[in-house]
C-alpha cells in the first residue's frame, strides 16, 4: 500500500512541476510534429509513384506505337523502377533523401542511369531531415538530461533534501520512483503519437511493437545514466556538464571520428566515376571494329555467338552490344563501389555500439528499410530487372524476329524489392 501511496504522492507532484509538464509538452509537440514531417513526406512519394506508374505506361504505350522494328521500341521505351517507402518509413526516412528511390531506365548501359541523381533539396542534404529517429536519438537524450540532472540536488538546494530522505525510510526508492515516473511520461509523450501515425500509416504490429521496444530500451539508458550522475554530491553545473559532456561525446564525437576513421579506412570510387567509365566505354565503342565489341559481349552471351552480322552501317544487335559491353566495362568498378559501401556500413554498425543515440536511429532505419542495404537491394533488384529487358528483347535482336508490337504485351514488368 505505500508503494501505491508513493506512486500517488510523486505523480501529484510532478503534475503540479511545471518544468516537468513544459517539457512534456514540447516533447509531444515535436514528437507529433516529426511524424507529421514524415507522413507527408511518405505521402509524397507513393503519390509520385502512383501518378508517375500511370504516365510510365501511357508514354510507352505512345513510342512503342510510334515503331517499325524492336531496336526503336527498345530504344524509345522508358521502364519505371521504384523503392516504395515502407509502413514504417514516416519515422526514419533514412537515406531516402540522398539515395535515389526511383528511376525511368532504357534498354541501354545500365551503370550510368542507376548513379544519376534527382536533383534534390541541398538545405535538406545539408542537415538532414527532421524525423521521428533524429529526434528520438539526438533530442529526447537533452531533455531527459534536464529533467533528471538535478535530481538530488535541487532538493538539496532548497533545504528538503534531508527530510525527504529521514520520511522515506528507503530514501534510494524515491529517486528512483521519481526519475522514472519522469521517464516514463516522456516514453508516453513519445510512444503514443508514434501508435497514432502507425495506425494510419498501416505499419505492421510487429514492426511497431520493436519499434517501442528499442525506444524504451534508449530511455532507460539514458535515464539509468542521469540517475547515477545525478547521486554525486557535486554543484550541478558540474552533474550538467558531465551528462552534456556524454552526451556530445556519444551524439557527435564519437560518430563524426568513427566516420573519418572508416572513409579513410575503406576507400570506394564515387558513382559519378562508375557513370564516366561506363559512357567512355560506350562512346569509345563507335570508333572500335566490330568484332572487338561483338567478341567482349559473345563472352557473356555465348548462345548469341553464331549471329552473322549485317554489313551495314549501323545495326541495332552492335548498338545494344557495346551497351552491355559498357556495362561489363564499369562492373568491376561498380562492385567495388557496391561491396565498399556494405563495409563502411558493417564498421559503421559496430562504431554504434559506442554511441547509442546512432545506434538507435541505425536500429529504426533498418526497421523502416530506410538504411544502406535497402538502398543496394533497390539498385540490385533494377539490375534484374534490366537483365530481364535484355533477356526479351536479345532474341527478338538476334534471331531477327519479325517486329510484332503484341509480343510487346510481354514485356518484363518491374518487381519491388522486398
Amino acid at each position: 500500500m505505500s508503494i501505491v501511496n508513493a506512486l500517488l504522492r510523486e505523480t501529484k507532484f510532478i503534475s503540479k512541476d511545471r518544468s516537468v509538464c513544459f517539457w512534456m509538452a514540447i516533447v509531444i509537440s515535436l514528437s507529433a510534429l516529426s511524424l507529421g514531417f514524415g507522413l507527408a513526406e511518405v505521402n509524397r512519394q507513393q503519390a509520385t509513384i502512383d501518378k508517375l506508374l500511370i504516365v510510365d505506361q501511357e508514354d510507352r504505350a505512345a513510342q512503342i506505337e510510334k515503331q517499325k522494328g524492336w531496336g526503336g521500341a527498345a530504344y524509345y521505351s522508358f521502364h519505371l523502377s521504384y523503392d516504395a517507402p515502407s509502413d514504417f518509413a514516416f519515422a526514419a526516412i533514412g537515406l531516402r533523401d540522398v539515395q535515389a528511390w526511383k528511376h525511368r531506365i532504357r534498354m541501354l548501359a545500365l551503370e550510368g542511369q542507376i548513379y544519376e541523381r534527382d536533383v534534390g533539396n541541398p538545405s535538406i542534404a545539408l542537415v538532414g531531415r527532421f524525423d521521428f529517429a533524429f529526434f528520438c536519438a539526438f533530442i529526447v537524450p537533452l531533455i531527459l538530461i534536464i529533467l533528471l540532472y538535478d535530481l538530488r540536488s535541487s532538493e538539496r538546494n532548497a533545504g528538503r533534501f534531508n527530510l525527504l530522505e529521514a520520511s522515506t525510510g528507503q530514501a534510494n526508492n524515491l529517486w528512483l520512483l521519481r526519475a522514472s515516473l519522469r521517464a516514463g511520461a516522456l516514453y508516453l509523450c513519445l510512444i503514443v503519437p508514434l501508435i497514432a501515425a502507425a495506425i494510419i500509416a498501416g505499419t505492421s504490429t510487429g514492426t511497431l511493437i520493436l519499434a517501442c521496444l528499442f525506444v524504451l530500451a534508449y530511455i532507460l539508458f539514458w535515464t539509468a545514466l542521469c540517475f547515477v550522475v545525478s547521486a554525486w554530491q557535486k554543484p550541478d553545473a558540474v552533474l550538467l556538464m558531465t551528462l552534456l559532456g556524454i552526451w556530445i561525446s556519444t551524439a557527435v564525437i564519437i560518430p563524426a571520428g568513427a566516420r573519418l576513421a572508416i572513409d579513410k579506412a575503406v576507400t570506394l570510387p564515387a558513382g559519378s566515376d562508375i557513370l564516366m567509365l561506363q559512357r567512355e566505354a560506350v562512346n569509345d565503342a563507335w570508333d572500335l571494329p566490330r568484332e572487338a565489341t561483338m567478341n567482349a559481349f559473345f563472352e557473356r552471351h555465348p548462345e548469341w555467338a553464331d549471329y552473322q552480322a549485317v554489313e551495314q552501317s549501323f545495326e541495332w544487335q552492335w548498338y545494344y552490344a557495346f551497351q552491355q559491353v559498357g556495362d561489363q566495362k564499369a562492373e568491376a568498378l561498380s562492385k567495388a563501389y557496391r561491396d565498399g559501401r556494405l563495409k563502411r556500413d558493417k564498421l559503421a554498425s559496430w562504431a554504434a555500439l559506442l554511441a547509442p543515440p546512432a545506434l538507435l536511429e541505425r536500429a529504426l532505419q533498418n526497421l523502416a528499410n530506410t538504411d544502406i542495404k535497402a538502398s543496394i537491394r533497390y539498385e540490385d533488384s533494377v539490375r534484374d530487372y534490366h537483365a530481364e529487358l535484355r533477356a526479351f528483347y536479345y532474341p527478338k535482336f538476334f534471331e531477327n524476329q519479325a517486329f510484332d508490337k503484341a509480343s510487346l504485351e510481354g514485356l518484363p514488368e518491374y518487381k519491388a524489392a522486398k
